[in-house]
């Protein structure tokens, strides 16, 4: 039986409902405006509601009561039950994902948050949070911050990720947040960076839709780069005008070890460093 990993492992809440990731819907691209007047009703982030209904706040049915959320040992008995044997865990403050980590040896590969604002002050925390705190990657997310992942601004992060041995997941793929460029993920941006870091694991997160074309050409083009699936259904890939025809197709011939459903321990992408 295959050992799984859980590629965007989203942390609970804690025991008292208090969400360990932090939130989303309400940044604005690049830095803060304190200027900025209140959204537009549906815009941005809340397009995601418009586009995806089952999200929506109102799809959870009347009566039926939300848990608050769990202590991560009851989140570690569930992954057992679905035999998961780690999560790629992100989206949660980098000390506070670190301090998890310790504590579940083996069980979560931690995914560092910097901003490539932060210049050299980035890398050196990125450093320390990789060799002092015990996080295993660099995640990338061109969605929020509006930098697109080719940006220079990337670049010593990128040359420090060869430097610790580590990979960077980076966001690929289409968004609907309608107030910033809905291309901000586009695969193109993978090219430049494994033209210029031959060296760096890269692992496209959410493997490029709606670029199935451009995904799956760069994978064949570039040793070093993957592609994981999280975030789409299993049951939409085999659905006739999906959009995933080339990917299955490559996917399951000559691309058989580059593309990341659930993985193995032990991957070239993701190696088990402990």
């Amino acid at each position: 039986m295959k050992r799984v990993i859980d590629l965007e492992c989203d942390l609970p809440p804690d025991e008292q409902g208090k969400p360990r990731k932090f939130g989303t819907d309400t940044l604005a691209p690049g830095f803060g405006n304190p200027e900025l007047l209140e959204p537009l009703p549906g815009y941005g982030f809340a397009n995601y509601e418009r586009i995806f209904t089952h999200r929506a706040p109102g799809a959870v049915k009347e009566g039926a009561s939300t848990p608050k959320g769990m202590s991560i040992a009851a989140f570690v008995k569930s992954m057992d039950e679905a035999g998961i044997v780690t999560g790629v865990a992100g989206r949660v403050e980098n000390h506070a994902l670190a301090e998890i980590v310790r504590a579940h040896p083996g069980r979560f590969i931690g995914l560092a948050s910097i901003s490539p604002f932060d210049g050299m002050r980035g890398v050196r925390e990125f450093e320390h949070l990789v060799r002092d705190l015990g996080l295993g990657a660099l995640r990338v997310t061109s969605l929020f911050n509006g930098v697109p992942a080719s940006d220079r601004r990337y670049y010593p992060l990128y040359a420090k990720c060869v430097e610790l041995d580590v990979p960077a997941r980076i966001y690929t793929s289409m968004n609907y947040a309608n107030d910033r460029p809905y291309d901000l993920g586009h695969p193109r941006h993978l090219d430049q960076i494994a033209i210029d870091f031959p060296e760096l694991r890269i692992v496209a997160g959410l493997s490029g839709w709606p670029w199935i074309a451009d995904m799956v050409g760069l994978l064949r083009r570039h040793p070093n780069l993957y592609a994981d699936t999280a975030a789409h259904h299993p049951r939409y890939f085999a659905t006739k005008g999906s959009g995933w025809e080339q990917f299955l197709q490559f996917g399951n011939t000559l691309l058989q070890d580059k593309i990341m459903v659930g993985l193995s321990i032990g991957t070239s992408a993701f190696p088990s460093r402990r």
